[in-house]
């Protein structure tokens, strides 16, 4: 079977199975250095980093990332580079080998062309650098971890089985830069690139992770003051007995329930992006496969004891505010009931007022018509009589009187007729247009 016999490919198919293999570790040879820095760039400062990636290329003489590419890797000269696009922030990776003169003095980025690194598009978020070196004869001892770190509590574990041990203290130095390293054992050199690569992803998923802390922090403060104000409003709405009040209140909580959607939207991304991170953080440092180094506190019990409280509080402030969000919800529902029916009971009082109404205008009505048949008879009876004169007075013999009394009870006989008629087509139209939809 060859390429030509199969189906056509479907056009993300090459894209899928590469994905499995994004983001290679770069081998590392002992002794090296390396440095990371994790930058948040904007979706507006996208192109401006194409460019900039660009214009170091072109100042060693390689060819650029292709348009569009979210990961890219070359070699400057003795230096090692690789760059990666994630979804919020780039991270920028280079490589060394040889040691310092002392640990940290010549990192990588010291190679780089005056002024590139500090005009990269983008806030800086985590920026470090790695020693890879081999364990000396005595070990790994208080005065190793002296030189690297400053005299502050470090943190570690054997790494990788056994075949090496990772060390840091997850502080930001006077460079600006975290420090790691990483003693080498019996790695290969893509066992030594994984576990560098391990730290240093650490180190930025866990302060991409923290961006969700202060929010968290200012949004807790939030919750309080909306739930202490749900709480009175709640209780305002047990004790209400005058539904005039209803309608403020109803306001009220739709304003609150305005405050805590806000909170939401605002928030829902970062406490999202935060879950994301924190698991990260947690699948690389299970990774590393940490074995205890007797009087140090492993990697992950550090993260643990610091790192996991804050996203609890994260993941807590993130669930008070949905909980805020339906418990508003329902005091909004329940007073939106309440206030229903108080309408609908105004609605019926005026519906019965109405129809009080209704009968008095019929009582009056027959009232007028009972005047105006009158009246109708009276005026015919006059031009029946005027009649009966213009004929008496042409010689017939007619009595006027007498035929203007007898014309009377016909005259209203017709009147009422006629009156009755007029409200059968009424009462017929009425009846039709209710029978239409």
């Amino acid at each position: 079977m060859n390429a030509a016999s199969l189906p056509p490919a479907h056009p993300q198919r090459l894209v899928l199975a590469d994905e499995v293999h994004a983001r290679p570790p770069e081998p590392l040879e002992t002794p090296s250095r390396a440095s990371y820095v994790a930058v948040l760039v904007d979706p507006g400062e996208r192109a401006s980093e194409t460019i900039h990636l660009a214009q170091l290329c072109e100042r060693f003489g390689v060819a650029a990332p292709a348009a569009g590419a979210s990961q890219f890797s070359a070699r400057l000269g003795a230096l090692a580079f690789k760059w990666e696009r994630h979804g919020e922030f780039s991270g920028y990776t280079f490589i060394l080998p040889g040691r310092s003169t002392t640990p940290f003095s010549e990192p990588p980025t010291s190679t780089l062309p005056e002024g590139w690194l500090g005009a990269v598009p983008g806030q800086t978020i985590v920026a470090a650098h790695g020693d890879l070196v081999a364990e000396p004869a005595q070990g790994v001892d208080a005065s190793v971890l002296a030189a690297h770190f400053g005299g502050h509590i470090v943190v570690g574990a054997e790494i990788g089985d056994g075949a090496g041990a990772a060390y840091t203290d997850f502080r930001i130095h006077a460079d600006g830069c975290s420090r790691f390293l990483i003693v080498d054992r019996a790695f290969t050199p893509r066992q030594a690139g994984r576990n560098m690569q391990r730290l240093f992803e650490i180190e930025a998923y866990r302060m991409m992770a923290l961006l969700a802390w202060p929010i968290a922090r200012e949004q807790s403060l939030r919750a309080t003051e909306i739930e202490n104000e749900l709480a009175s409003l709640t209780a305002a709405i047990a004790a209400g007995a005058d539904a005039r009040l209803d309608e403020g209140l109803l306001h009220s909580v739709t304003r609150l329930a305005a405050d805590v959607e806000r909170a939401l939207a605002a928030t829902q991304f970062r406490f999202g992006a935060r879950k994301a991170y924190h698991d990260l953080v947690d699948t690389r440092i299970g990774e590393l496969r940490e074995r205890r180094i007797a009087g140090i506190q492993t990697i992950g019990e550090f993260m643990a004891r610091r790192f996991t409280p804050a996203m609890a509080t994260c993941a807590t402030v993130a669930q008070r505010l949905h909980q805020l969000s339906e418990r508003v919800a329902q005091a909004s529902g329940l007073l939106s009931t309440r206030v229903d029916i108080a309408r609908e009971r105004q609605n019926q009082n005026l519906l019965a007022s109405m129809d009080r109404r209704a009968h008095l205008q019929l009582r009056l009505q027959q009232t007028v018509e009972g005047l105006s048949v009158a009246a109708i008879v009276y005026y015919a009876a006059g031009l029946v009589g005027y009649v009966a004169k213009a004929m008496k007075s042409r010689g017939l013999p007619i009595d006027t009187d007498l035929l203007v009394a007898l014309s009377i009870p016909v005259l209203a006989a017709m009147v009422l007729l006629a009156l009755r008629r007029a409200r059968l087509r009424l009462h017929t139209g009425d009846r039709l247009d209710a029978a239409q939809p």
